[in-house]
């Protein structure tokens, strides 16, 4: 097995953060790779609204108000240096499917001709590239939700209201020896067996 097994092997989510910055051009190599993430009609209809340093108390405001914080079980969480908001645009791919090459699928004409929503498969196959990618370069990452105020998030950082909020990726240096697993975390992993349906289900 060569470094992807590792990696992947590896990873884990963080929920304690040291607070110490994350240098400029590591984000860039992480965005770079999860730009070659399997992308449908090759649309790369995701975005990113990057919140460093200070600026990411603009989040946690809009999710974790003040007196919300008292009680929250991982305050070192907030003590990430950098916020990522993973957001999919649903119009580029109806767009992208209007095109001559595309335009016979039919999948051009409406969020509903779609079976499955690609835009959030696409945005959150390029979040699994982030997550892999920050463990590669020796950081922590969290994945999550905001919180159930994804309104809040939308009108905090400006998003339009086109776009699909996807998910949250917290990013830095992971406190070692934090109490960070969370309450899942005892579960067991599903083996193969249980998972392969062989020929059929």
């Amino acid at each position: 097995m060569g470094d992807l097994a590792e990696v992947v092997r590896n990873r884990r989510m963080s929920r304690a953060f040291t607070g110490a910055p994350v240098d400029p051009e590591i984000l860039d190599r992480m965005v770079d790779l999860a730009s070659r993430a399997p992308s449908a009609g090759k649309t790369q209809g995701w975005h990113l609204v990057v919140l460093s340093g200070a600026d990411t108390a603009r989040y946690w405001d809009a999710t974790l108000p003040e007196e919300r914080r008292a009680g929250f079980a991982w305050p070192g969480l907030l003590l990430a240096p950098v916020v990522m908001v993973v957001v999919a645009d649903p119009e580029a791919y109806l767009s992208r499917y209007a095109e001559p090459d595309k335009a016979h699928t039919g999948l051009g004409v409406s969020r509903e001709a779609w079976p499955v929503a690609y835009w959030t498969v696409d945005a959150s196959m390029a979040a699994m590239v982030l997550l892999l990618a920050a463990e590669d370069e020796g950081l922590g990452a969290l994945f999550f939700g905001p919180f159930g105020a994804t309104d809040q998030v939308r009108t905090a950082l400006g998003i339009p209201d086109r776009m699909e909020i996807v998910a949250t990726i917290a990013l830095g240096e992971a406190e070692v020896g934090a109490a960070h697993q969370g309450r899942s975390a005892g579960r067991a992993r599903r083996g193969v067996d249980a998972i392969v349906h062989r020929s059929r289900w």
